[in-house]
């Protein structure tokens, strides 16, 4: 079974220091502090290789993963030939602990895949992506036993398969399934004829990401993580799939009872005022952090009508529940306030705290609940919402 240490950076020894930490405080500082302890689980790295011939679209996939365009500023160089003479780190627009590194290319006649790995600093990765636009080289399965001698994970990813496809469909006969399976297993057949036993090959596109082989890739690199970078993963992926949008979804719902135990820490000290305050503002930022994973704040989704064309106003019209309104009109405290159970919440913790013992125990039980309670309810208004915009932008799409 999986502990709290699993899911967070913050110790159970955080959490036992956090109510004497915090009893001496005024009200501002207390909340900073409680804001502090929950920043940190969002500090933990996840650093991506990307590597491949010259041309292969290394660059497109850098700019892909991070839900970017190729012309959209803080993109990777693009082009035909290699733009990439040493390794080039570009974050995530959202996660700046997501680290996507545009390698160098691997195709000249000389290529020592040791001697590569040394001057990319093999070390700071936590896996690489290898990337061929046709048929894998033998500098790719070079790299590739390399970088498995030294203990490290690589996935090979053939990409501009949606080329591939376009080229095919100019045939009578053309199925899709079976394209895909011939464009794979031709692949896979020549990995074999240079040495590589077993391999597994995804078919990916840098221009249409959420489409072929994209959520298996996804799966595989999950299921490889340790189990904290796992959610690192997740928040970082664009939200091109639905199977993307409900991933990301169960990753923040992990995090509630976290958030809901650092809240009844808080409604155990007997300082007036201080656990309804510090669950409001808990209760934001996580709301905030929800919206933001989900591409519902307003700079996303500006984003998102351009790239499919649509009017912004036609998309927000999608959004049924307050808490993008919340986001963009810095309005979140304000709706927070009204909802009746946190009210209830407030009044009667202000009775039984200061029962001896007892008191504490329901003051923070009672703040656990309430907490989680509304998290859950806000999770769930906001990943239906961006399945809405989702649903309704592929519908339009052309």
């Amino acid at each position: 079974m999986a502990t709290f240490e699993d899911y967070c950076v913050i110790t159970q020894e955080d959490l036992e220091g956090i109510k004497d930490s915090i009893s001496t405080q005024d009200l501002p500082s207390a909340i900073n502090t409680i804001k502090e302890y929950l920043k940190k689980q969002d500090l933990v790295e996840l650093n991506i290789g990307v590597t491949g011939e010259s041309g292969s679209g290394k660059s497109t996939f850098v700019n892909a993963f991070r839900g970017l365009g190729d012309e959209e500023e803080g993109s990777a160089k693009t082009g035909v030939v290699e733009t990439t003479t040493e390794p080039e780190v570009y974050l995530h627009p959202k996660y700046k602990n997501v680290k996507v590194w545009d390698l160098p290319g691997i195709g000249s006649p000389n290529f020592k895949a040791d001697e590569y790995l040394k001057l990319v600093q093999f070390e700071r990765y936590d896996f690489f992506i290898i990337i061929a636009s046709d048929r894998f080289r033998e500098c790719h399965t070079q790299l590739a036993k390399e970088i498995m001698r030294m203990g490290k994970t690589f996935y090979y990813v053939r990409s501009k398969t949606d080329m591939s496809i376009e080229a095919e469909k100019r045939k009578k006969n053309f199925d899709l399934k079976k394209t895909l399976d011939t464009i794979r297993e031709d692949c896979e057949n020549g990995l074999r004829k240079i040495g590589i036993e077993d391999p597994v090959v995804f078919l990916v596109s840098g221009w249409e990401l959420g489409k072929y082989d994209l959520n298996v890739l996804q799966e595989r690199m999950e299921m490889e993580l340790p189990q904290h970078k796992r959610r690192v993963l997740m928040l970082a992926l664009p939200n091109i799939t639905l199977e993307i949008n409900e991933k990301k979804k169960k990753a923040l719902e992990e995090d509630i009872g976290i958030v809901a135990l650092l809240s009844a820490c808080v409604a155990a000290v007997p300082v007036p005022g201080l656990s309804i305050a510090v669950d409001l503002a808990i209760i934001a930022v996580e709301i905030e952090k929800y919206c933001h994973a989900f591409d519902l704040d307003k700079e996303s989704l500006e984003k998102l009508c351009e790239r499919y064309g649509r009017r912004i106003e036609t998309v927000e019209s999608l959004i049924k529940s307050a808490w993008y309104k919340g986001i963009c009109t810095g309005s979140i405290i304000t709706i927070l306030r009204n909802v009746s159970f946190l009210i209830t919440e407030d009044a009667v913790e202000s009775v039984v705290r200061f029962v001896p013992i007892l008191g504490a125990v329901v003051a923070g039980a009672m703040s656990f609940w309430a907490v989680s309670t509304m998290l859950k309810s806000a999770l769930n208004d906001i990943a239906e919402d961006a399945r809405n915009v989702f649903i309704g932008l592929l519908e339009t799409e052309v």
